[in-house]
């Protein structure tokens, strides 16, 4: 795990029989070889709208498997911006411009305000259709494109962007590389002594730096499983 420096990197290390992400609710599990095809086919699917590497896309969708696996196979090609899904109208518009978002991410026919936001702004809206598996998953939507930097993302490249909390100002934008958030999934799998005979079960947000990278990148890095749950 100490030379991976990308999402996709990590993607590698567990062995493709295995369970890489699960659900509470009755899916099949997800394999690590799963996972694999849905972040090439994920990736191939945005370099086709013309978005690729460093290319924003926002996400908004509940907790759950298919949010870890869309930021997961997102961050593989381009900058994942998961958004909280209890905001109002008026700051989707905010965190959707200020991002400048390429494309939005929401469960096809789920009614939330992010879409009413997106549209208003003129952002491109990708409906997810979940697969039978746990975090399986199409994209639909958009037009098609040529993108400027197309492929799997590099070790320099933005891996995720999230916004400071605001309390003492205008919210900022904190750009994380690849090399970054990797980094971080090591450090904790060292801590923790993680392996792929461990499964963690996320409770934390998946907006979240916690559960995004603490719970789910670096259990699946490790070779491990995460069973991601609607909440606590």
């Amino acid at each position: 795990m100490s030379s991976n420096k990308t999402v996709g990197a990590l993607l590698e290390n567990g062995e493709a029989n295995r369970p890489a992400i699960r659900a509470t609710e009755g899916r099949a599990s997800l394999s690590f070889a799963g996972l694999r095809e849905l972040a090439a086919s994920t990736v191939a699917r945005l370099n086709s709208l013309g978005i690729g590497r460093n290319d924003r896309v926002a996400i908004v969708l509940p907790n759950g498997p298919d949010m870890a696996t869309a930021f997961l196979a997102i961050a593989t090609g381009a900058t994942t911006a998961p958004l909280n899904p209890a905001y109002r109208l008026e700051e989707f518009e905010f965190y959707l411009a200020d991002l400048k978002a390429r494309a939005l991410v929401l469960a096809k026919g789920v009614d939330t305000p992010a879409r009413a936001a997106a549209e208003k702004l003129g952002i491109t809206i990708l409906e997810l259709v979940p697969g039978t598996a746990a975090g399986a998953f199409i994209l639909e939507g958009g037009t098609p494109g040529t993108a400027a930097h197309p492929g799997p993302a590099e070790p320099d490249d933005v891996a995720l962007v999230l916004h400071t909390s605001g309390t003492t100002a205008r919210p900022k934008i904190v750009p994380l590389t690849q090399t970054n958030v990797t980094a971080s999934a090591r450090h904790i799998a060292t801590t923790l002594a993680l392996s792929p005979a461990d499964t963690c079960l996320n409770v934390m947000p998946l907006f979240h730096i916690h559960g995004l990278i603490a719970a789910v990148l670096s259990s699946i890095g490790s070779g491990g499983a995460a069973i991601c749950t609607p909440g606590f």
